[in-house]
């Protein structure tokens, strides 16, 4: 394949993916963005490996690889529950900034190319840059795959004179990094390039661990980012174009979702990396005197079958999933909970917030998957103005992203942040196996209101029998 013809399709694959983050944007047009994503993908992979940089010895062996790489990735694409989506985007994420780290040092003893002048400070910072984004990238992932799966404990470590203590490794980057374009032969700058890729996987591992179990969601957001821009760096290393071009989308696109999700959570970025919000300890907020204030007034429990009779009788119903509801893996009843319902002529509609779940549009996934309708599922924005008008607000597994004490105490870890009103609505039911707190480790004032009632078990179970009760 001639360089000509290798540019038309790398363009083409560039359109396709930008037409995959547009239809990526929306619920009804995402598996058509998934699709344009999958063809551009194919036409630049077969594009490069037919393209004049590839000699003819190398493809078998590019050829293996693939096969390899597809094989896990059907695998695990068989094996892996919803649930572990999470985790799983996060390895992959440290996946990409493992390449960008492994091509660079790879560029680096590449002497078949010699630069000179301009051209060899230019591909030593590319070099440089891109194996210090990827190591972050690579480290920083790991942690966030072990805080998703639960194999590293969701409350922030927090070292003593954390931010000094970046800043001085920030400081030996730069120092370093001057050292490394400065040097004339390849084992000259292997020390300062060692150095960095050391210090930049340590700032990973510190950057994640201390950032708090609510703050997870805007992590894999951030992350994304990342590796987005590591496989632009990459591209950069590369001389390659689309790997350019990609990079920036996933990097640009991921940046927006990031800020997004922090302006869901009234926090910002630098909040975020600073760490800390989300203890994990699930301890009600101190009194004055330095005792643990207890939440006002006695939780009233509810059975399946009042839970039933409640829903039977309502007009207007708001469902609020959360991450329990995706542990139980109980989307698909609640489906046939909402058919049954409509079918009673009850109004039904679906509650997301923007950082419900582990992940950014986890609650859209699961409910697409089990086909929930597209037209009744509404972000946070869109429905608590109906709170008031609504009989029955029902939140499965879901805490802090239904938690008044955002709006109702200023010296709450979670004040201000944006949430779903459901203690507005005339009776809210919460679905939970115990009283623990959230992710976040703040208690919830909400179960001890009046108008709550508490629905404890598994999810599923209590779904299951909560449709038979509909259904008799």
């Amino acid at each position: 394949m001639s360089q000509s013809l290798t540019t038309v399709v790398y363009l083409g694959a560039a359109i396709l993916f930008i037409l995959s983050l547009g239809g990526l944007s929306n619920p009804e047009t995402s598996r058509r963005g998934n699709l344009y994503g999958i063809i551009g993908m194919t036409l630049a992979v077969l594009a490069t490996i037919f393209g004049p940089r590839v000699s003819a010895a190398g493809i078998p062996w590019i050829l293996v690889a693939l096969v390899i790489g597809a094989s896990i990735g059907l695998y695990a694409a068989k094996v892996v529950k919803m649930t572990q989506m999470p985790e799983l985007v996060a390895l992959m994420h440290s996946l990409v900034g493992l390449a960008a780290c492994l091509v660079g040092f790879a560029s680096y003893v590449d002497t078949s190319i010699q630069y000179e002048g301009a051209e060899k400070v230019i591909h030593d910072v590319e070099i440089y840059i891109g194996i210090l984004i990827g190591a972050v990238t690579f480290s920083g992932s790991l942690i966030a795959f072990g805080k998703l799966s639960g194999k590293i404990g969701g409350k922030p470590l927090l070292l003593p004179a954390r931010h000094w203590l970046n800043l001085i490794a920030l400081l030996v980057v730069i120092w370093y990094g001057r050292e490394f374009i400065r040097v004339d032969s390849v084992a000259d700058g292997m020390l300062p390039l060692a150095v960095m890729t050391v210090l930049a996987l340590l700032f990973g591992i510190h950057m994640v661990m201390a950032i708090g179990g609510a703050d997870m969601p805007v992590v894999v957001s951030m992350l994304n980012s990342y590796s987005g821009w590591a496989a632009a760096a990459t591209g950069f290393m590369l001389s390659n174009d689309l790997l350019i071009v990609t990079g920036a989308l996933v990097g640009s696109s991921g940046a927006i979702l990031s800020y997004i999700m922090c302006n869901a959570m009234n926090r910002n970025f630098i909040s975020v990396i600073a760490g800390g919000f989300g203890s994990g300890g699930g301890k009600p907020a101190a009194k004055a005197d330095g005792g643990a204030a207890e939440p006002q007034g006695e939780v009233s429990p509810v059975s399946a079958t009042e839970t039933a009779e409640m829903l039977r009788e309502a007009k207007n119903v708001i469902i609020v999933p959360g991450y329990g509801m995706a542990v139980a893996q109980a989307q698909h009843t609640v489906f046939e909970i909402t058919r049954t319902l409509r079918e009673k002529g009850v109004n039904v509609r679906f509650g997301i917030h923007p950082v419900a779940g582990r992940m950014p549009g986890h609650m859209n996934v699961l409910l697409a998957e089990a086909k929930v309708p597209y037209d009744i599922v509404f972000e946070m924005d869109e429905l608590n103005e109906d709170f008031p008008d609504t009989d029955v607000a029902m939140v499965i597994g879901a805490n802090d992203i239904v938690n008044p004490a955002a709006q109702d105490d200023p010296t709450s870890p979670i004040a201000g942040m944006p949430v779903l009103e459901v203690w507005k609505a005339r009776t809210s039911i919460v679905m939970k196996r115990s009283m623990a707190s959230g992710y976040a480790g703040v208690d919830n004032p909400l179960f001890y209101k009046d108008n709550n009632r508490m629905l404890f078990g598994d999810a599923k179970k209590m779904l299951d029998e909560i449709l038979v009760a509909l259904k008799s």
